[in-house]
């Protein structure tokens, strides 16, 4: 590639590394957040649970729209929105407008993820050069996670509104170079016919309510009614999407994408693998801080191990994908997981850390294998006007998982009891999701091809993407 072509690959990594490094370093500010604010057990949730509704709400309706309304003016636009919001919340008196601050920088993420990741797989040639971009850019988004645990540590001791405002600084540099690096001409019209605004409303208030519904369970399973009337409103505006979508001449989701068996296996492989990891470090992390007693950046320093995917994901990850092909890398990737998960079951009261870090090395690992080859196979031969649903689709699912992930081991650890046990129970979740990720990805592997993705011309003999060449 051209040095053009790394400093787009660099600006875009920028974007997904911001916001995974945004959300940890809140997740690790929250409780010094909750005692400056005074803010109740409630608020507080609601402060984390404002950003992964935004997000999970709006990321399938920011992935069409990348696609009809242009990448990079998306990108751009919504980046700029993050920048804005998260200086808002850093100036935030009341627990309001930190929730708000944090729906609306969800929202931006929604709508700026997908579009990024479109703009790879639209400026990178299909094959091994598209492949190792996208490696690098969700080994990036991991590493941003990773190390936002430590450096959240870190600013929190200054003060916790410079969780806030450092991500402003580092989103002001990426915009400047982005506007200068992005791809610019792209026609990106909306298609004759018009928007399809019906599809756009339905298919936001559906996933709105159905990730209300899940992050319900997160808080508690109190009014258990609520919860159940958001899932079921959630469902049947899905029902009435795919009305709306079978009769729309130009409809938001084409539902003949949802016919590619590949690139379904990969966004349920997504959630099932986020829904494990983030489900298994929630419980890592109140096991140090709660039943054991660390700080919060003693805990952030020992879960370091984990994000040794943002060295192996653009090193080993590629090796692995062009000698076996994606497929059985990410087949590899669950059984790791899984394996990893089950070493942490018989944990104790008193374990040492040197017992944990087979765990903790075996999970990273994992992370390195699954989710960068999970993003080329749910991509992998989608139309170029498409790329940005397909994004969204994935992207989506990551966040659904993640939801359902940390849901499933809070409603399971809060039915156990307390203590030890609770913990052990919890546990298993992560162990099953990692096993039915297993299941999912076992029929890909079996069905043909290991899954190496060979390089492509565009009609007229151009290979695809040389443009970012």
């Amino acid at each position: 590639m051209s040095r053009r072509a790394w400093a787009l690959l660099l600006v875009l990594c920028g974007a997904i590394f911001l916001e995974g490094i945004d959300i940890a370093m809140l997740a690790v500010a929250i409780p010094a957040i909750r005692a400056d604010l005074a803010l109740t057990t409630g608020a507080a949730a609601w402060v984390v649970s404002g950003y992964v509704l935004g997000y999970a709400g709006f990321t399938l309706l920011g992935g069409r729209a990348a696609d009809l309304l242009g990448r990079r003016r998306m990108f751009l636009f919504w980046l700029g929105a993050f920048l804005a919001f998260s200086a808002l919340g850093g100036f935030a008196t009341e627990g309001w407008m930190l929730i708000v601050s944090r729906f609306v920088t969800g929202l931006a993420a929604a709508f700026m993820t997908p579009a990024s990741m479109s703009i790879i797989t639209t400026s990178f040639a299909e094959g091994p050069q598209r492949n190792r971009a996208l490696l690098i850019f969700a080994g990036t988004g991991a590493g941003g996670f990773s190390l936002g645990l430590v450096i959240g540590g870190v600013l929190t001791q200054f003060g916790w509104r410079w969780v806030f405002f450092a991500p402003v600084l580092l989103a002001g540099a990426i915009l400047a170079a982005a506007i200068r690096l992005l791809p610019a001409g792209e026609p990106a019209p909306v298609r004759r016919g018009g928007f399809d605004l019906p599809g756009a409303i339905t298919a936001a208030g559906a996933m709105l309510l159905l990730a209300y519904g899940i992050i319900r369970l997160e808080h508690g399973l109190h009014r258990w009614d609520i919860t159940l009337a958001a899932v079921l409103a959630g469902a049947l505006l899905v029902c009435l999407f795919t009305v709306i979508e079978r009769r729309s001449a130009t409809p938001l989701v084409r539902l003949g994408i949802l016919r590619r068996a590949s690139m379904v296996r990969a966004d349920l492989g997504a959630l099932l693998f986020l829904g494990s990891f983030m489900g298994f470090q929630f419980m890592i992390t109140l096991y140090l801080q709660e039943l054991r007693g660390w700080s919060s950046l003693e805990t952030s320093f020992a879960l370091l191990l984990m994000g040794a995917d943002v060295i192996l994901a653009p090193t080993l990850t590629p090796l692995l994908v062009n000698r076996f092909g994606y497929r059985r890398v990410i087949l590899g990737g669950f059984a790791l997981a899984a394996l990893g998960y089950a070493l942490f079951l018989p944990v104790g009261p008193d374990w040492t850390y040197a017992a944990m870090v087979p765990t903790l090395a075996l999970t990273g690992i994992a992370f390195a294998l699954a989710y960068g080859p999970l993003t080329i196979a749910a991509t992998d031969g989608v139309a170029a006007e498409e790329q940005g649903l397909a994004g969204g689709l994935l992207q989506t699912a990551t966040q659904f998982g993640a939801a359902v992930g940390i849901a499933a081991v809070t409603a399971v650890h809060g039915l156990a009891g307390t203590g030890m046990d609770a913990f052990r129970a919890a546990l298993v979740v992560p162990v099953v999701m990692a096993l039915l990720g297993v299941a999912v990805s076992l029929p890909g592997v079996r069905g043909g091809q290991p899954g190496r993705v060979v390089r492509t011309a565009e009609p007229g003999g151009a290979p695809a993407g040389a443009g970012a060449r």
